[in-house]
């Protein structure tokens, strides 16, 4: 393995828990890549919903279109695929709950909530955090004004190639980067080198590894046909677990602004 580390891919899901667009180039904005888990989909309780729970939203792929993206449902051609902008307007709020916190959110298209919950089978919804929405990053970790966005709770997520590779090299069926929903993945170094990272740089932005990801079922899930297979997570666990949780990958911070392209250098400036 090579010692030179590079950025291999870049990643954004427009849509929490829904697919992800690989980009050739990827502008950074306070809460993490341009565009990436802006929307987000909830119940009748306008609770967030996510794989977790419902493993049939892996079915609904997300490609990108003019100012906007492109939703459609894997095996079900019946559905015409649904344009949904980058942003959404004022027009309608709502408050919607993720994770422990209570955020401000914008209400997409009522076409798009009576697609979603066609496709889903139940009562669903699709709001949009706007630039209003004060979502803070756990400040006992992290900068007093970090925000993030309808992503779990940084606004990064870095995976290493040799990661992925060590664990396929114990799994019977190797499974793919999207398993694990990065933005950030690099080539070169050793299997989880990224854990021993603090301080490190990206061309000539410094972002900050803040911890290790702990992994749920959503690993198991085969983002093609929403089946899941438990050999991912208890393969993991037998290697990667840390304090009760299973750690694959670093949760990071970012300058709040820059430029990102495939093939940036990546420099560790300091380890932990």
């Amino acid at each position: 393995m090579s010692n030179t580390l590079h950025l291999q891919d870049l990643y954004i899901y427009p849509v929490k828990s829904l697919g992800g667009i690989r980009l050739q180039e990827a502008t950074i904005e306070a809460r993490g890549l341009r565009h990436d888990r802006r929307w987000l989909i909830v119940n009748e309780r306008n609770q967030f919903m996510t794989q977790r729970q419902t493993a049939e939203m892996a079915l609904l792929q997300v490609a990108p279109a003019h100012n906007g993206f492109i939703i459609t449902h894997r095996n079900r051609p019946d559905l015409l695929p649904l344009f949904v902008p980058f942003e959404a307007t004022p027009e309608r709020s709502l408050f919607v709950t993720i994770w422990d916190d209570f955020v401000f959110a914008w209400r997409g298209e009522l076409a798009a909530d009576e697609w979603l919950s066609e496709a889903l089978g139940c009562i669903c919804r699709l709001v949009y955090m706007s630039d209003m929405a004060m979502r803070p990053v756990d400040p006992e970790l992290n900068p007093a004004d970090a925000v993030v966005s309808f992503a779990d709770a940084y606004p990064f997520l870095l995976i290493g190639q040799g990661s992925l590779d060590e664990l396929n090299n114990r799994l019977t069926e190797p499974v793919p980067m999207n398993r694990f929903r990065p933005n950030l993945v690099f080539s070169g170094g050793l299997a989880h080198t990224e854990d021993t990272w603090q301080e490190f740089r990206i061309g000539d932005l410094s972002f900050r590894a803040v911890e290790a990801c702990g992994r749920c079922v959503v690993t198991t899930i085969n983002q093609n046909t929403a089946h899941k297979n438990p050999e991912t997570l208890r393969t993991l666990a037998s290697y990667r677990t840390l304090g009760g949780k299973v750690m694959f990958g670093q949760n990071v911070t970012g300058p709040g602004y820059g430029q990102l392209q495939i093939g940036d250098e990546l420099t560790v400036v300091t380890y932990k």
